[in-house]
């Protein structure tokens, strides 16, 4: 019989805030267990106090990844349907590996600035990525705090987009960069149906806290409706520049079987690569949001 969750002992972790503006690590939790009521209100209360959340040391299987993902919400499967684990179609691999001539996962994630499936009528609400090899340099994840670059935002520039809707396509830069042929397969006539372009608020309100967060990234945003093409060019230039100054950043050096939740509502961020010959791979799943606004 199933043990109500009410009936699950407390575990003895506690949250501690990296230094900067963003992100926590939980120390002291372990995912293989389950979670009361209280514990969980207690990392879902981190998660949206610090937008990045660290569980150090998980030796989780990929299923109990997906189970404690689900807590937070309907899982998103990825378009790359080649590059998601078998079995289990809610994880996303992401790694630089070839075996047999083909690539275990998406190679090249994370190589622009973005908030993940941001090209989404229902964009993620946060994602959660778990190490499974690491390179021995390099691979460091940046996140940049998009509250934060709200309320910083010289006020000429905040006069200039509040209001304004920006164009997201998950297609704006999948071909570019010296790589993009090895990693990103041409995509079907169906994979294309299911990223059509998307327009949100360039800045929104975060359901959950209340806060007011730029919503645009180099990754996926086209454009700003309504505005010339060079003077949203121009615009958006100058929102990135500010979103990913240092004092909005929190760089991720990655340790064994770390698991990293993050807020897609709060932040963007980028993956800072690694050398080619060394070995990277991690398993992600992403949690849907609702409806920028």
């Amino acid at each position: 019989m199933a043990v109500a969750l009410s009936e699950i002992p407390r575990q003895s972790f506690k949250i501690r805030p990296l230094a900067g503006h963003v992100g926590a690590e939980i120390i002291g939790l372990d995912l293989r267990l389950p979670l009361n009521d209280q514990d969980f209100a207690s990392i879902h209360r981190a998660h949206l106090d610090h937008h990045v959340v660290v569980f150090h040391d998980q030796r989780i299987t990929p299923q109990q990844q997906i189970d404690f993902s689900r807590r937070f919400g309907v899982l998103q499967i990825h378009v790359l349907k080649q590059f998601l684990l078998a079995g289990h179609p809610e994880i996303l691999i992401v790694s630089n590996i070839v075996e047999n001539g083909q690539p275990v996962g998406l190679g090249d994630a994370g190589k622009y600035w973005h908030s993940d499936l941001s090209y989404k009528e229902l964009p993620s609400l946060g994602s959660m990525l778990h190490a499974q090899e690491l390179p021995s340099e390099g691979g460091d994840t940046l996140f940049a705090d998009m509250h934060r670059a709200w309320d910083t935002l010289p006020s000429a520039l905040r006069e200039a987009v509040e209001g304004k809707q920006a164009v997201h396509s998950y297609t704006a830069r999948y071909s570019e960069g010296k790589n993009a042929a090895n990693w990103r397969p041409t995509l079907t006539a169906e994979q294309l149906t299911q990223v059509v372009t998307v327009t949100h608020p360039v800045v929104r309100t975060h359901p959950e806290n209340g806060r007011k967060a730029l919503f645009v990234s180099e990754g996926f945003t086209t454009h700003i409706v309504g505005i010339p093409e060079d003077e949203s060019r121009d615009l958006l230039q100058q929102l990135y520049a500010h979103s990913v100054r240092a004092e909005n950043v929190y760089r991720h050096s990655w340790q064994a079987h770390d698991m990293v939740f993050w807020d897609n509502r709060s932040l963007i961020h980028l993956a800072a690569g690694c050398p080619d010959h060394l070995r990277r791979k991690l398993y992600r799943t992403t949690i849907q949001g609702d409806a920028p606004f």
